[in-house]
C-alpha cells in the first residue's frame, strides 16, 4: 500500500465585517513530514475568493479547478458555486473518490466543502478543516469570546499556531489570505 501525503489545518474566521482563511505548511507522508512549506491557500477569481484545502493534495487541485470554473459559470457568486460543485462531487462516479475538503471564502460568506455534498455554513463565523481542526476551531472561538479586539486575520493566526502547538501534523509555517 502507498503512503498517501496528508494532513493539515485549515482556518477560516468571519469577524468585525472581513474574513481570513489561513493553513500550515506540512504534508505528512505515512508517519514523516514529506514537505514544510506546502500552498495550501489559493485565491481565484483575481483575489475574490480564497480557498483553503485539506486532504489529498492532487484531489484537491482537482477540486480547486472545479471549483473556479463553478465560478466563473456563475459569475463569482461563492454561494451557488460552492452548490454546484457539490451536487457533482456527490454525483460524479470519479469525483465521489476525491479525498478532500475545502474552506471557501469571499468578502460576506465562508463556506466548508466535503465530498459527500455537504456546503456548510459554519456556526459562529469559523471554519476549520484538518487534523488539526478542532484545536485551531476551539482557539478561534476563544479569541472570537475574549479577544474580540482581534482582526480575523489576527485571530486565524493565532489560531493556527495554537494548532500548530498541539498536532502533530501541523506546523507554524503559515499562510493567511483576505477576499479582496
Amino acid at each position: 500500500m502507498q503512503a498517501k501525503i496528508r494532513s493539515t489545518t485549515v482556518l477560516g474566521v468571519r469577524h468585525n465585517g472581513e474574513i481570513a482563511v489561513g493553513a500550515d505548511g506540512q504534508a505528512t507522508m505515512d508517519k514523516h513530514v514529506a514537505k514544510s512549506n506546502v500552498r495550501k491557500i489559493r485565491k481565484l477569481q483575481d483575489g475574490k475568493v480564497v480557498t483553503g484545502f485539506a486532504g489529498s493534495t492532487a484531489d484537491a487541485f482537482m477540486l480547486l479547478d472545479k471549483f473556479d470554473e463553478k465560478l466563473t459559470s456563475y459569475g463569482g457568486n461563492l454561494k451557488r458555486a460552492a452548490i454546484e460543485l457539490a451536487k457533482d462531487w456527490r454525483k460524479d462516479q470519479y469525483l465521489r473518490k476525491l479525498e478532500a475538503m475545502m474552506v471557501v471564502a469571499d468578502k460576506d460568506e465562508l463556506l466548508i466543502l466535503s465530498g459527500t455534498g455537504d456546503v456548510l455554513e459554519p456556526d459562529s463565523d469559523v471554519a476549520a478543516i484538518g487534523s488539526g481542526a478542532m484545536y485551531a476551531q476551539a482557539a478561534a472561538l476563544a479569541l472570537k469570546k475574549h479577544a474580540p479586539h482581534l482582526t480575523a486575520r489576527q485571530m486565524v493566526e493565532e489560531g493556527l499556531h495554537i494548532a500548530a502547538d498541539i498536532c502533530i501534523y501541523t506546523n507554524h509555517n503559515l499562510m493567511i489570505e483576505q477576499p479582496s
